[in-house]
């Protein structure tokens, strides 16, 4: 069994890894001439375009892996049926639970290298393109401009909540134009106060620079409120708001790693602010590498197809048709979740449990039927 595994495995990661390459020099052609229109401006030179490009590409795979997956596996299994190899194998005692074993181990491999993408090397990949594009082009904003922040503190003079705005962050990782303001237990502004940059360490210490602070106290004998404003060169502020939760709301979704989506979301829960959209793209970063065991399900079917059944090139383009179909419905049922505020582990699986339950009915009948 050692040897169909070798014969097997080696045919089919060739064909992936032709397909995935052959989809990622694609994409890459597709970015450059996107980004060409870009050069020239503000400093931004070709290779510096072509270099941002490249690092797209860890993302690009992440999202075409399991496409990849299908659509090499089910070229090596119709070439193997057509010449009547796989023929061979099932005469030789290879029984179609048995080919599945194997397949669904190769499928744990891209599961496993696909988490890997999705939770490292793409997100960082990303994060440094565009560093690479906003310093290139002279920028001094990264992220998401005019993110809030909630936090609730207790304090000498009580529980106290705070919202925070960070209008943009640059390169470096320092927050730009932070506003700050404090409401009391009856929900009254107490204080406010704008920052021009600010740091956040991972103990929850914010330490802002050029600070203009102002608070509303009530005078002793009126009871008048008192606006108290002062400058500041430096302030620090200690919060529940550590540098990973602050670095996940800047952000886009795209760029973070599953640890990262689930730290933001229960952050946003504990704040009772709406976290769906985080829940259902931490769901779908935990669940997706598990489509490149649906994948592989999917094209065993395709060896026992009978060569007459339609050329390699029919069956390779229904893959493709299959693999493409599966990334518009994960893509749509994530806005369908969000319109109709479904569960998000539910919107992030049903994509996956469709294809599934497509490739168990595919199988039962070809394999055992046919």
């Amino acid at each position: 069994m050692k040897t169909v595994r070798r014969l097997l495995y080696k045919d089919i990661l060739t064909s992936i890894a032709f397909v995935a390459v052959a989809f990622l020099a694609l994409f890459y052609f597709i970015d450059v001439v996107d980004e060409l229109e870009r050069v020239g401006r503000g400093g931004y030179r070709l290779h510096q375009a072509l270099w941002y490009c490249a690092l797209l590409l860890p993302g690009h795979l992440y999202v075409l892996m399991p496409i990849a997956v299908l659509i090499g596996t089910i070229y090596s299994m119709a070439r193997m049926a057509q010449s009547s190899e796989y023929t061979i194998l099932r005469v030789s005692g290879l029984g179609p639970r048995r080919a599945l074993s194997l397949l669904l181990g190769l499928g744990l491999m891209f599961a496993a290298l696909t988490f890997v993408l999705g939770d490292y090397l793409a997100p960082y990949s990303d994060r440094q393109a565009h560093a690479v594009r906003t310093m290139a082009r002279g920028q001094t904003v990264y992220g998401q401009a005019g993110t809030w922040l909630k936090d609730r503190l207790l304090t000498p003079e009580g529980e106290r909540s705070y919202s925070v705005q960070v209008t943009a962050a640059g390169p470096d990782g320092r927050l730009r134009q932070v506003r700050l303001y404090e409401f009391d237990t009856r929900g009254r502004l107490v204080g406010q106060l704008q920052a021009q940059s600010a740091t956040v360490d991972d103990e929850g210490v914010w330490t802002m620079s050029d600070v203009q602070r102002s608070r509303w106290q009530p005078e002793p004998d009126s009871g008048d409120l008192q606006v108290i404003e002062e400058r500041l060169d430096r302030l620090q502020w200690r919060s529940t708001l550590t540098r990973n939760v602050v670095v996940a709301a800047v952000r886009p979704p795209s760029e973070m790693s599953a640890l990262d989506l689930f730290r933001y979301m229960t952050h946003l829960t504990d704040n009772e602010q709406a976290a769906q959209r985080y829940e259902i793209q931490f769901w779908k970063k935990v669940l997706y590498p598990l489509a490149c065991l649906v994948m592989v399900m999917l094209a065993l079917p395709f060896a026992y197809l009978h060569s007459r059944a339609g050329g390699i090139s029919l069956k390779v383009f229904g893959g493709i048709m299959l693999g493409i179909s599966f990334v518009l419905l994960n893509n749509v049922f994530t806005h369908i979740g969000l319109l109709q505020d479904w569960t998000p582990w539910l919107a992030a699986a049903t994509p996956s449990a469709v294809y599934f339950l497509l490739s168990l009915l595919a199988f039962n009948w070809l394999v055992r039927y046919r």
